[in-house]
């Protein structure tokens, strides 16, 4: 019932809702809290719906200064929104992690100009913070941790995430292009000045759910992923993957869309920083019986993981990857690389980094981005 151009002022206390809370068709409107813990929507008794806040097909909107909790399903979704702001934003599930929380906490689909600023997400059984479909996105200050994915950019076009902390997640920070949806590929994504680390939690995502099939113990994951800059990050004490940039058909999972590009192409992961313990990588999963059985690292786990799925078609006449389409690595602080063949069943994993040691232009985010 809010009229356009409207602020809707929340007072400080907890609230409790039955069911979700909604708003559709309208424009230049902020809904504003009195501060993150200070301004509590609770959706723990929630007995109708399954987001907590949704917003739809709108313009110009800001969340700001509160915190949502308990959702039965994504605890603040908009959809066809062009300009969505969530600031000083928290999204949690209280209880354990568990599969039964929500699947995601921010969770923007097929909106434009979208910005996340000093938001933080806890326990969601998908992606804390999670960007879908959309395009021009900036992420930023923010801290997600206790989730299946920390944060995520899935689909998406011209988009940037700094000066982020993603940690004790299953997957700190995930780049995905997926099949079957409606907005085919994503790409011109800087990944920047963030801290990963420690993002060794147990997988908790429900079975069949994309994620579920994400190792514990993973720093960045870039699958099926176009035109990413990885650069200037914090890479710390992920025990399985450091970095890893993998093709879908890593997942074992069949292709039906015929016009999903699945391969990683155009990857520039540089001047980064990797530390990790000295401990094995995961035990759990297809990823895990992998590390038992055909990598047989031990405790010496490479950083950098490239599953060596080649498109043929990005190559030239000597059986080379065009320079545009090139997976670069270069000039990261204790770096270490594996190639682990995956295409012809692990029978030649490398561990050198010769022939990926090349740089790519810099990303230049779309003109209108926010």
């Amino acid at each position: 019932m809010v009229e356009n151009g409207s602020v809707v002022d929340l007072d400080e206390g907890t609230f409790s809702f039955t069911n979700s809370i909604s708003m559709e068709d309208k424009k230049n409107v902020v809904i504003r809290g009195k501060g993150m813990d200070k301004t509590i929507l609770s959706f723990k008794g929630q007995t109708e719906g399954a987001e907590g806040l949704r917003v739809s097909n709108a313009e110009n909107i800001t969340i700001e200064n509160m915190t949502l909790q308990d959702s039965k399903g994504d605890l603040v979704k908009t959809m066809n929104v062009k300009g969505i702001t969530f600031k000083n934003v928290k999204v949690e599930w209280t209880g354990k992690p568990s599969e039964k929380n929500g699947g995601y906490g921010l969770y923007p689909v097929q909106c434009q100009n979208v910005l996340i600023d000093g938001c933080i997400a806890i326990g969601a059984s998908d992606a804390g913070i999670y960007v879908g479909q959309s395009k021009n996105i900036e992420v930023k200050n923010s801290k997600a941790y206790h989730n299946v994915a920390g944060i995520e950019i899935e689909n998406s076009l011209y988009a940037s995430v700094h000066d982020c902390e993603a940690y004790e997640n299953t997957g700190g920070l995930l780049v995905f292009d997926l099949p079957d949806l409606v907005q085919k590929k994503g790409g011109f994504c800087k990944v920047f000045d963030n801290y990963i680390h420690d993002n060794n939690f147990l997988n908790f995502a429900p079975k069949g759910n994309i994620v579920a099939s994400v190792p514990d113990g993973t720093g960045i994951l870039l699958l099926a992923s176009n035109n990413v800059e990885v650069f200037q990050n914090r890479i710390i004490n992920n025990k399985s993957i450091g970095t890893g940039i993998i093709s879908y058909y890593m997942t074992e999972k069949p292709i039906n869309d015929k016009e999903y590009y699945p391969y990683p192409t155009s990857v520039n992961i540089h001047d980064n920083e990797y530390q990790r313990e000295s401990v094995r990588p995961t035990g759990h999963g297809r990823m895990g019986l992998m590390f038992r059985f055909k990598l047989k690292f031990g405790k010496d786990v490479p950083h950098i993981f490239y599953d060596g799925i080649i498109d043929t078609k990005t190559l030239d006449a000597q059986g080379n990857t065009v320079l545009d389409k090139k997976i670069c690595i270069r000039n990261n602080k204790n770096q270490s690389f594996v190639n682990i063949d995956a295409e012809h069943d692990f029978k030649t994993i490398s561990r050198d980094a010769t022939k990926y040691d090349c740089s790519l232009e810099s990303i230049k985010l779309d003109s209108n981005e926010k």
